[in-house]
């Protein structure tokens, strides 16, 4: 049975770019999400990154899916006055756009709150409303250098450069703003009492960090209070996953035919480990601690384990975890993942014979239920009619604001 869980849930976006992933998640989960967009080209998120799927990016093909859209000019009186009603007639406003846009038209959110208190408002910018960034103009890979998630180095002809895996502070938000946006809509249908929810990209950027960011200031403490993990010989590594440098009991190792991740830090996972290969004598060689134990610097026993390892093909190792108890990941790169037997068993492409590109679902699975298929990605303004004649806008009226150039 095809569900929309937030079936009746009323959502008004006013956002740019990724900022609007966040009405995204709440049209992948069933929520009625109107876009208001600019006439003639709408969001420029259909020009913008790459690839482009027939003549649009990829990326609008993904964030705009689901969603109904609706082109007004909200710098005209009418057309803020278009906006507000749908306002008024929703649930939840999610303004993706530097801060102060929508007040400047008279439809900001102390305006709308006045008039509907019950009304759940979440703005989503780089820096958030306050604080000496609020107003810097930046785009997504911004937020994670803000947050410390770029790597310097230096190209062969000595310039400059920076690596990023995968921008965090775009893709959290959606899942954080959100969280936050039903926890306020519960509150608001038991109380009547709305919200105004204000999440900056780059705080959830570091917030996804957290181990780094918390790392780094326990260690500005003394030594005689924060150690290393003991289990390792008490030594200082640098915070997060960049520690994994001279592990050796966690580690990626090749294998004949691509790589793992082998995480046999536990006493029992190691021990599970050597008798499934037949090599007792790597787990009697030196005491093992029962927990948290990377065999830090051991050399020698990271050469052993590399030989290992380059023995069998990365499916058969992952067999060795399944039927051995070990932790052993397949590593998988953007490319070849949808081949990884695991993603094809639980992952049902949104095809792109729908929505223009094949697109990855929300990863949300429902007991003998599953969520229903959002719709595709709308031109500008394709909804404007149906949206504005449910709000009592009639056809001759329609007909005078398009006229006018008031909507698209």
């Amino acid at each position: 049975m095809a569900v929309r869980l937030l079936e009746g849930l009323r959502v008004v976006e006013f956002a740019l770019l990724e900022a609007g992933g966040v009405g995204t998640v709440l049209a992948d989960l069933g929520a009625d999400v109107v876009k208001v967009e600019r006439i003639g080209e709408g969001d420029y998120i259909r020009k913008v990154g790459w690839p482009f799927v027939h003549g649009v990016s990829l990326m609008h093909h993904h964030l705009g899916r689901g969603k109904r859209s609706v082109a007004i000019d909200i710098q005209r009186p009418e057309g803020a006055r278009l906006a507000e009603r749908i306002i008024g007639s929703s649930d939840v406003v999610v303004e993706g756009m530097r801060p102060g846009v929508l007040a400047r038209r008279g439809i900001g959110v102390e305006a709308m709150r006045a008039r509907h208190p019950d009304l759940v408002w979440c703005t989503v910018s780089g820096y958030g409303t306050d604080g000496p960034y609020a107003t810097l103009a930046a785009h997504g890979v911004a937020f994670d250098a803000w947050a410390g998630g770029l790597r310097l180095g230096t190209t062969e002809e000595g310039f400059a450069s920076a690596e990023l895996g995968v921008p965090l502070g775009t893709r959290v938000t959606p899942l954080l703003a959100a969280s936050a946006i039903l926890a306020a809509t519960l509150r608001a249908s038991r109380t009547g009492q709305g919200c105004t929810i204000d999440i900056a990209q780059s705080e959830a950027a570091a917030s996804v960090d957290w181990l780094t960011v918390e790392g780094h200031r326990a260690h500005l403490r003394p030594e005689s209070e924060v150690s290393g993990n003991p289990a390792d010989g008490g030594v200082r590594r640098t915070p997060g996953t960049a520690g994994m440098g001279d592990s050796v009991r966690y580690q990626v190792y090749p294998t004949a035919d691509g790589h793992v991740l082998f995480m046999a830090t536990e006493r029992k996972f190691w021990e599970h480990f050597c008798a499934a290969v037949g090599r007792t004598d790597l787990s009697s060689g030196r005491r093992s601690e029962a927990v948290a134990d990377h065999a830090l610097g051991d050399h020698h026993l990271r050469a052993e384990l590399t030989k290992i390892f380059a023995a069998r093909s990365t499916a058969e190792w992952v067999e060795v975890g399944l039927t051995a108890d070990v932790p052993i990941a397949p590593v998988n790169t953007p490319q070849t993942l949808p081949d990884d037997p695991h993603f094809a068993a639980r992952t049902s492409w949104l095809p792109a014979e729908r929505y223009g590109a094949d697109l990855l679902p929300l990863p949300v699975h429902l007991a003998g239920e599953e969520l229903a298929a959002p719709a595709p990605a709308a031109t500008p303004g394709q909804h404007t009619d149906e949206v504005l004649a449910a709000l009592g806008v009639d056809a001759g009226e329609l007909t005078t604001l398009r006229a006018a150039g008031v909507v698209g």
